[in-house]
């Protein structure tokens, strides 16, 4: 922050002076909020510098809007994101199973029904899922737990246990979704087939 005076800041501005972009006002009862900026815009209704009273979330909120739906924005890049996530991981369980073809058919050898093998695909490949998505979700809520690191300018900065459940979800479906393939494929392996590669 800089303090310094009114008049020395007037002087050194190529326009606007006089002029006022906006003012902070902090009120005792939250409660009351609405309420006082109603009563600051009728005070000032109808004169050469009208008023636009609003909460600090929806001040900052305009700005945001001014850039573009950020929600959108966000989903767009976060679906992309989870996309790739799934084509990888999908595609690293198939090499998987492929390479221990021969493993998968001496279970079966040893009585491992076909329903048991794709039971174990589908429990590693939601393992490996959870392990990581459960790191990223926990490492998201520590670094959002230890504070706004935008001093306020950020109004909604916390993490609902909506998207928390929201994120152990997807993730359990990222894990069903890449060894689904392969857990079929596992399921459908011939013993004799198997053997002979």
């Amino acid at each position: 922050q800089f303090f310094f005076r009114h008049d020395f800041f007037h002087e050194s501005r190529a326009w606007g002076s006089g002029n006022v972009g906006w003012y902070y006002v902090r009120v005792d009862d939250p409660e009351r909020a609405a309420e006082i900026a109603r009563l600051i815009d009728e005070e000032f209704a109808n004169s050469p510098h009208e008023t636009k009273t609003e909460p600090e979330g929806a001040f900052v909120q305009g700005f945001a809007k001014q850039i573009g739906n950020i929600g959108a924005i966000m989903m767009a890049i976060l679906s992309a994101v989870f996309f790739t996530i799934l084509l990888v991981a999908g595609n690293t369980m198939a090499q998987s199973v492929r390479e221990r073809t021969e493993e998968l058919a001496v279970l079966k050898a040893m009585g491992f029904t076909h329903r048991g093998v794709l039971g174990l695909v589908l429990a590693e490949s939601c393992l490996l899922a959870m392990l990581g998505g459960f790191l990223g979700l926990g490492i998201a809520w520590f670094l959002i737990s230890l504070g706004d690191p935008s001093g306020g300018a950020l109004p909604i900065f916390f993490f609902p246990t909506r998207d928390l459940v929201l994120g152990v979800v997807l993730v359990l479906l990222l894990g069903l979704a890449t060894g689904l393939l392969p857990a079929l494929q596992a399921q459908r392996l011939q013993i004799a087939d198997a053997m002979r590669r």
